[in-house]
């Protein structure tokens, strides 16, 4: 009995084929996910490094306006995406008033939490397929290690015989099936944990991020509340036209 994978596979049955197959599906959307997911991440970091800067530095002058135009300038950054609702909620209650009777930075306080919410669903995007491939993978290889089974018992009763020769591609396929599955499964679990402990980090650096954000708006209202309220006013069509 040749043990090769090649032989192994053209000794296959069809419904072990499907199962590999299968398998071989599940890596690849698992891969994908993967690679999806962390070049959109490491971008996700470079643009809010550089937005932080700028809104930093826009935020020291009261330029609310200026924080708004950075964001747009770097739109794949989940900061400049938060901040911004923020910033342009903040801008539109300082020029009108509202039924609501909200001031601007409860207002804008509420932007954000919504915005948040949207963020770490778009952040964790496809993260679901990996922990479906790590749960389901060992099942599915364990599927076609009962199908292999079952093809070697139909052997032994076709041939009437027990012996190694008749057994052993039935018994290899099902252990390969079985090992296919984990070898699909282990990677897509690992890949799944290390993409939401960065996740989990971004969100804590957002909250963190939003919470700053409001305590400098807090501190440019407050004081001189007409001013800033008028200055905002003014640049509200600008902002509006940036966003």
């Amino acid at each position: 009995m040749n043990f090769d994978l090649k032989h192994i596979w053209h000794d296959m049955g069809l419904p072990s084929k499907v199962v590999a197959l299968a398998l071989v599906i599940m890596a690849l959307m698992s891969l994908g996910v993967l690679f999806e997911r962390l070049i959109f991440l490491l971008r996700a970091k470079a643009e809010s490094r550089a937005f932080a800067a700028k809104a930093r530095a826009m935020m020291k002058k009261n330029d609310i306006v200026g924080v708004t135009r950075a964001a747009v300038a770097h739109h794949r950054s989940p900061l400049s995406t938060l901040l911004h609702g923020g910033a342009l909620k903040y801008l539109e209650y300082c020029e009108t008033e509202h039924q609501d009777n909200l001031g601007p930075i409860e207002a804008a306080r509420r932007e954000m939490a919504r915005k948040a919410e949207a963020i770490s669903a778009d952040l964790r995007r496809g993260m679901s397929i990996l922990a479906s491939v790590g749960s389901l993978a060992p099942f599915v290889g364990l599927l076609g290690t009962v199908l292999g089974i079952l093809g070697a018992f139909a052997k032994i009763g076709a041939s009437g015989s027990a012996g190694l020769s008749t057994v052993a591609g039935g018994i290899a396929e099902a252990l390969i099936e079985t090992a296919f599955g984990l070898f699909v499964a282990i990677p897509s679990v690992a890949f799944f944990n290390y993409l939401t402990g960065t996740v989990d980090g971004l969100e804590r650096d957002l909250t963190h991020a939003s919470g700053e954000f409001l305590d400098e708006l807090e501190r440019a209202h407050d004081p001189i509340e007409g001013e800033s309220t008028k200055t905002s006013s003014e640049d509200m069509p600008a902002a509006r036209r940036a966003a």
